[in-house]
């Protein structure tokens, strides 16, 4: 996905930003809009010895061949374990971080200590940066409080209420707002994305989530569910909740317990809309299904549904018994059909 080309105007902003650059860049902005991809263009432009007219990077020079292996001398990322090419690792092996580690942060000590390469910049990347505790993040405001010389942070963040306050002071903030559905189609298909209208439309307008949506094992899950869940009132709760918990076993760590929880909220949000007689916002394919649903549920059950779904994809962040969650959550959906008007 062509994220340069989706966000040319911050793009544009940042590259006239070149001569004056703050110590620290702060990308806000929805899951799933190319943040983390924004901050390593920019990185690599930055590093790179021959930039090109637009800003970008060459992809030729010395630099340019240190960043793409990911051995640049001034360039360090920080991301939780979790989120590394070899996170899936040896199985018998220790479940990677989620988090930002404080031996990360510390790990930059030396880093910052040495002389840049031929007197150019210092980049370090954060990514999420609310993937810190506390203690992790009052180390790094250490080192923001007194930067290095020719040292740039990029942090990118898609929760900015999770993060310290002081963190949040000592960066200037990049916005990365939501991208005009037509120019977002446009770059997913460019990308060779199918459909891609009907994806965005199930990220909710996000196209780097729509592109991970659509990505293999993602289809086989999402047409399970929501074939299921059109049963309505005849559903099996139980069957469908060992379908689930099986495709997440399958799936390695790509399929999560939220994911599921994800895609049953927006399922709720789109029979409300439909009970209200608003057009759906999320399975535009299951559109008229959804609407002969929402026909048989009260609305007051799907505000409560609604609430509940909160506190349920709170519940799936913690360790806990995929099969008996699931079976839970879908017993509940069923309930919604009961003529029971309690």
């Amino acid at each position: 996905m062509n994220v340069l080309e989706l966000h040319r105007n911050i793009w544009s902003g940042l590259q006239a930003r070149r001569e004056q650059l703050p110590h620290a860049l702060l990308f806000l902005g929805q899951k799933g809009l190319g943040k983390f991809e924004l901050a390593k263009a920019f990185a690599a432009s930055l590093l790179c010895e021959q930039p090109k007219a637009s800003g970008e990077a060459c992809g030729q020079c010395l630099a340019c061949n240190w960043y793409g292996q990911g051995n640049h001398p001034d360039f360090r990322l920080l991301q939780p374990d979790a989120l590394s090419d070899d996170a899936d690792g040896e199985e018998g092996k220790k479940k990677a971080s989620q988090q930002i580690t404080i031996d990360q942060v510390r790990g930059l000590d030396e880093f910052m200590n040495v002389g840049t390469h031929r007197g150019g910049l210092r980049i370090i990347i954060v990514n999420p940066t609310e993937a810190m505790n506390r203690s992790t993040a009052n180390s790094l405001l250490k080192t923001l409080e007194e930067p290095a010389p020719s040292t740039l942070f990029l942090m990118v963040s898609s929760e900015p209420m999770r993060l310290l306050p002081t963190i949040r002071s000592r960066c200037q903030v990049v916005p990365v707002p939501m991208p005009p559905a037509s120019q977002a189609e446009k770059v997913l298909a460019d990308a060779g994305l199918a459909d891609a209208g009907r994806w965005l439309a199930l990220a909710g307008g996000a196209p780097g989530l729509a592109l991970e949506l659509s990505q293999a094992g993602q289809m086989a899950w999402l047409e399970t569910l929501t074939k299921r869940l059109a049963g309505g009132r005849n559903l099996d709760p139980l069957g469908l909740a060992g379908e689930l918990e099986k495709s997440i076993k399958e799936s390695k760590g790509k399929l999560l317990l939220k994911n599921v929880v994800d895609a049953l909220q927006k399922w709720v949000v789109d029979l409300a809309l439909a009970r209200n007689g608003l057009p759906v916002r999320y399975f535009l394919p299951q559109a008229s299904t959804i609407s002969g649903l929402a026909d048989m549920i009260p609305a007051v059950r799907l505000i409560h549904a609604y609430r509940d779904m909160i506190s349920r994809r709170q519940e799936a962040e913690q360790p806990l018994n995929a099969r008996l969650f699931l079976e839970s959550l879908f017993l509940d959906y069923r309930a919604l059909f009961t003529s029971d008007n309690r």
